[in-house]
């Protein structure tokens, strides 16, 4: 029996019915929206879009014009966002036939229109699995344009560094000093390929004393990894975010964040597989966005010893940004920022040194460590399948056994 319209409280009847109101623009099915604008109770997408054109299509652009006036002409990143959050959210204003669907609160967004800057955890527990929701669907990729890995590139494979380490064609000094001024922005990203040092690295000997591990190879791989999985989790921009992207090297690393000492390639790339995977990451790809990892640190190897030194260059320059704005960072307690601070400090220096090595060690090595690297993830794909197909063997003898005792 369907539920009653009742418009006033009815003295005759015990029984108190819930309040309903008719959609105002079929007025035959009950309102379960009301439009942002002007107020209209609508019950679904169709009478939502034809009870006024006019109100649709200028509630989202007369807010967002708004902020884009008091926005500085030289401010891309903001803009840049606030075009993405617009066509997001237009979208699904027009689109979601549930208005508790949407991605971000209006609170969310006006802090965003209005400047704020927010990160993934400023988000509350509902935003964060909607966020989630809709990066895992395709809906906020397909309005960023995919980078291209720099090391996938003809261009990659023609690197030629001096034999002291420095590229071949060096800036003149006003181009070094006004790149140093920059603040982050580096001579690297006007081209393709991170620039190589700026000045002549240093003999391992005049570094240490000591013999260079032997599990410098092993430690490489980790580290290249952890590169590989900032730059492809930021699209290849790390200026944007300089702490953050030093962050992500740290917790992905276990050689740079936890002082870890892997003994073999293998372990090495199960250790960052197993950050991959983590809750912390795991939206963004999981064991199939790990995998396309170790492919990428084998195209790397493959490249060479200038291409790495050219890769460790732009790490050590993104844990050096991460530091500078780390310095300058206020809201945050400093207790937790100086630890943070020490880490960043240690991987500057072993990505310095593990460059100079690599920098000494001759052409064949690389082809020999790229070999290695493949054959660990054959292993990898292999014990993976492995261990799927038992678990698919084992919920069909599960499911034989439940049948059988229907039978019975």
């Amino acid at each position: 029996m369907e539920e009653e319209i009742r418009t006033s409280v009815d003295s005759s009847s015990s029984v108190n019915l819930p309040l309903r109101t008719v959609c105002h623009v079929c007025h035959k099915q009950f309102s379960q929206y009301t439009c942002p604008r002007c107020n209209s109770r609508y019950c679904s997408l169709q009478c939502y879009k034809s009870h006024s054109n006019r109100c649709t299509e200028s509630f989202m652009r007369e807010n967002v014009v708004e902020e884009l006036r008091q926005l500085r002409t030289d401010d891309s990143t903001k803009r840049k966002t606030l075009d993405i959050l617009k066509r997001f959210h237009s979208e699904e204003e027009m689109e979601g036939l549930n208005e508790d669907d949407s991605t971000l609160s209006e609170e969310t967004i006006e802090k965003v229109l209005a400047g704020d800057q927010l990160s993934f955890d400023d988000l509350s527990a509902e935003e964060k699995k909607r966020f989630l929701r809709a990066m895992a669907s395709g809906e906020l990729s397909k309005m960023i344009e995919p980078w291209e890995a720099w090391w996938t590139k003809p261009s990659a494979r023609t690197i030629s560094l001096s034999k002291e380490g420095t590229p071949l064609v060096q800036l003149h000094a006003e181009q070094q000093s006004t790149i140093s001024l920059t603040s982050g922005v580096e001579a690297n990203q006007s081209s393709e390929i991170p620039r190589g040092p700026d000045t002549p690295l240093p003999l391992l000997s005049k570094l240490s004393s000591a013999k260079p591990s032997p599990l410098l190879a092993v430690h490489l791989v980790d580290i290249i990894y952890s590169y590989c999985f900032t730059l492809r989790l930021y699209n290849g921009d790390w200026q944007s975010d300089a702490i953050g992207s030093a962050l992500v090297v740290l917790s992905v690393s276990s050689v740079l964040g936890q002082s870890g000492q892997p003994e073999t390639v293998l372990e090495a790339l199960l250790s960052c597989l197993e950050q991959t995977c983590s809750p912390a990451y795991r939206h963004v790809g999981g064991l199939q966005l790990g995998l396309s990892l170790i492919d990428d640190v084998a195209i790397l190897l493959s490249l060479g010893g200038p291409a790495l030194v050219c890769l460790l260059c732009d790490l050590q320059r993104l844990i050096q940004a991460g530091e500078r704005d780390l310095k300058s960072e206020k809201r945050r307690k400093k207790s937790r920022w100086s630890d943070i601070g020490t880490k960043l400090k240690h991987a500057d220096r072993k990505i310095f040194f593990i460059m100079c090595w690599v920098h000494e060690q001759p052409s064949e090595a690389w082809s020999t460590l790229e070999n290695i690297v493949k054959m660990e993830k054959s292993s990898i794909m292999e014990f993976e399948n492995h261990k799927m197909s038992t678990k698919m063997d084992s919920k069909a003898k599960s499911s034989d056994k439940v049948l059988i005792e229907e039978i019975k």
